[in-house]
């Protein structure tokens, strides 16, 4: 058989110099935000703090795969319109991200509070989502709004939440800030890079509205993944916040004149909401 080797071996060769050509394609091929082939595909979802209502559901599911879906009252609200919505959004095909609000800075005067409130929240959220119908392993996201560096009080308290929430058999995730803070002297800081060198693997899902990275208010056929928000590890990205963040966002496309993000289709401007993309169409699904 060694005849028939020679006589393959040329033919080897020139199908690994076509296979060394299609690789090294020029960066100038590449189009921005896309994926590129043999990549994992990214999906787009919304979330907002208020329930859009029911009647609002088939319009929006034609442009998203997951919503936001809250464990708690969001930022500002004393209820919860999200409550018992579970079913008729699954029935809708709607993947989950699943939220509780995050204590702030000046709710944590003392370390000892900040252990017991990682606790607290924890025990309360994986009730919620049990309440809610969600499985054991689910990720819940604890909704953290302020930006910067945290202090040392502070992480003792995600600490306690990431910990705790694995004792209630669900994974912990957190919503950060991935837009670097300037610190003076040259340096900056990015909130999930702060959290992560204090806590390490959690699921993390991180906001960057600032043009570029952000493609602005739109849903597009190609989504950028969620590592295209400058947050490598980033498995969500919200790249777009209603309203329009001036300071941060002011060079991004698509929104509406009265500064917020509106789904394709939504001629009225019934529902402003937040774009995200993910690495699936279920983000709190167990992993």
């Amino acid at each position: 058989m060694r005849w028939l080797a020679i006589l393959l071996l040329p033919m080897v060769a020139a199908v690994l110099v076509l296979a060394a050509g299609w690789n090294e394609r020029p960066a100038s091929e590449s189009r921005p935000y896309a994926a590129l082939p043999g990549t994992a595909k990214s999906f787009v979802g919304f979330d907002r703090n208020e329930y859009p209502g029911d009647a609002a559901l088939p319009l929006l599911r034609k442009s998203f795969a997951f919503t936001s879906y809250w464990l708690s009252a969001p930022p500002g609200e004393k209820t919860n319109s999200w409550t018992g919505k579970r079913a008729v959004l699954q029935t809708q095909g709607f993947g989950f991200l699943l939220l509780y609000l995050g204590r702030t800075s000046s709710q944590l005067p003392d370390k000892q509070i900040c252990v017991d409130g990682g606790l607290a929240d924890a025990q309360a959220a994986g009730r919620a989502a049990r309440r809610e119908g969600f499985p054991e392993g689910s990720v819940i996201f604890l909704d953290v709004e302020e930006g910067g560096r945290f202090s040392e009080g502070y992480h003792a308290y995600l600490q306690s939440w990431a910990r705790s929430l694995k004792n209630e058999k669900f994974q912990p995730g957190i919503y950060c800030s991935g837009i670097a803070v300037d610190e003076g002297g040259g340096a900056t800081i990015i909130s999930a890079d702060d959290i992560q060198r204090h806590i390490g693997d959690l699921v993390y899902w991180v906001f960057n509205d600032a043009c570029p990275p952000s493609p602005g208010c739109s849903v597009t056929d190609e989504p950028p993944a969620p590592s295209a928000s400058g947050v490598a590890y980033a498995s969500i990205w919200q790249y777009v916040r209603s309203p329009k963040e001036k300071k941060i966002s002011r060079h991004c496309r698509g929104y509406a004149n009265d500064g917020n993000c509106y789904a394709p289709g939504d001629a009225s401007r019934q529902w402003f909401l937040d774009m995200n993309v993910a690495t699936t169409k279920d983000p709190s699904a167990p992993r």
